[in-house]
């Protein structure tokens, strides 16, 4: 798998978190493997996507600006003025590759990272980071890859049978895909109920959920709704629990969207159907109903694969953290995890997850402190 290089820090995922913690990198002190391959402090960012982005350059072609979760902006470069109009997945990587650009940033992509194991068994040794380009060496790795590569796929009796087709959220393009057709849309979040009410107005919809969803009233605020949240997910972390969705969290709000589909008939929750037949889906009171079309609203989870041979989950089946630190291996942290899956967040935890770093490392004489 080509040459083994040495770094002091890796950084995996070219996203907010891992564009957050990769500028407060620099701005303490540490320089560009790529420019200084034999310096004290270096760090690099491995990327597995083909593009600047993250996520956002696969989000579907209808998710416009004006109806994404708040975007924060990235530490030390504000977003410049965009459309309300334009899809998110144009005018975020278009933000993004700017900011990679103006603080020259080292990204390497598309590189895949396989596995992340340890050097030894001295607990304040290497780690080695093995990836589709070779391997690295390294004292602490910074993970921030989201998860929009490990979509949560559920299985059902006579799932391989069904005719029609089954796509993820991530598989989503446009409702006009499904124009005339009977759609089955399984979930209960947020990504469901903004597909299901552009999916209703082309095809005929069913919407299924294993929870009655329960909608919250009044507006999501930071400082009601976001802190309530944010403690919660932080409890669950620091206990070494495996993390739910925001959702099941927060509870469902009513959006415009979500306001839009309600009046249109498509939010009529049914029970999750018990079995999956050829030509459609049997119910839970036993009848049948055709569809078409199976869309799986069903979320997705942490992108840790790759830390599997470090044995981070406890008994439990989360990983506890101390802040952005895993409890059981302090040279990594998860930043864009857990209670910082925001973006606000993700920028928070890229700044802690370094200023850690440089504590375990001893600040240099002279180093800039930490802004923005």
């Amino acid at each position: 798998m080509g040459e083994t290089r040495r770094v002091t820090v890796v950084v995996v995922g070219g996203g907010q978190a891992g564009l957050s913690a990769a500028y407060h990198l620099q701005r303490r002190g540490f320089a560009s493997v790529l420019d200084q391959p034999d310096g004290e402090r270096t760090y690099v960012v491995l990327d597995a996507n083909p593009a600047p982005g993250g996520a956002w350059q696969h989000r579907w072609e209808s998710l416009r600006m004006a109806t994404v979760n708040g975007i924060f902006d990235l530490p030390g470069l504000a977003q410049p003025a965009v459309d309300s109009s334009e899809a998110s997945r144009d005018a975020v990587p278009r933000y993004f590759a700017g900011y990679e650009r103006a603080f020259d940033l080292p990204v390497l992509r598309p590189v895949q990272v396989v596995a992340v194991h340890r050097a030894d068994d001295d607990p304040d040794g290497d780690l080695v980071v093995t990836t589709d380009r070779g391997s690295w060496t390294t004292r602490f790795v910074i993970n921030a890859t989201g998860t929009w590569t490990n979509p949560v796929l559920p299985r059902y009796p006579g799932q391989d049978t069904f005719v029609g087709r089954q796509l993820h959220t991530r598989d989503y393009v446009r409702a006009e895909d499904f124009a005339g057709q009977r759609v089955a849309v399984v979930g209960g979040g947020i990504s469901a109920i903004q597909l299901l009410e552009e999916i209703s107005r082309v095809a005929t919809t069913r919407w299924y959920t294993r929870r009655e969803p329960v909608f919250r009233d009044g507006e999501f605020t930071p400082e009601t709704v976001g802190r309530e949240t944010i403690a919660k997910v932080m409890a669950d972390v620091a206990a070494g629990r495996p993390t739910g969705s925001v959702v099941s969290y927060t509870g469902l709000i009513w959006t415009p969207y979500a306001v839009a589909a309600k009046a249109r008939g498509a939010l009529e929750r049914r029970p999750m159907f018990t079995a999956i037949e050829p030509m459609g889906v049997r119910e839970a009171d036993g009848s049948f109903t055709p569809v078409d079309t199976i869309l799986w609203a069903t979320g997705f989870k942490a992108d840790l694969t790759h830390l599997d041979p470090l044995g981070l989950r406890g008994e439990l089946g989360g990983i506890a953290l101390e802040g952005t630190q895993v409890a059981a291996e302090p040279r990594v942290h998860l930043i864009g995890f857990g209670p910082s899956q925001s973006t606000v967040g993700a920028n928070r935890a890229g700044r802690d997850a370094v200023s850690a770093v440089v504590r375990r490392l001893g600040a240099p004489v002279g180093s800039r402190s930490v802004g923005g």
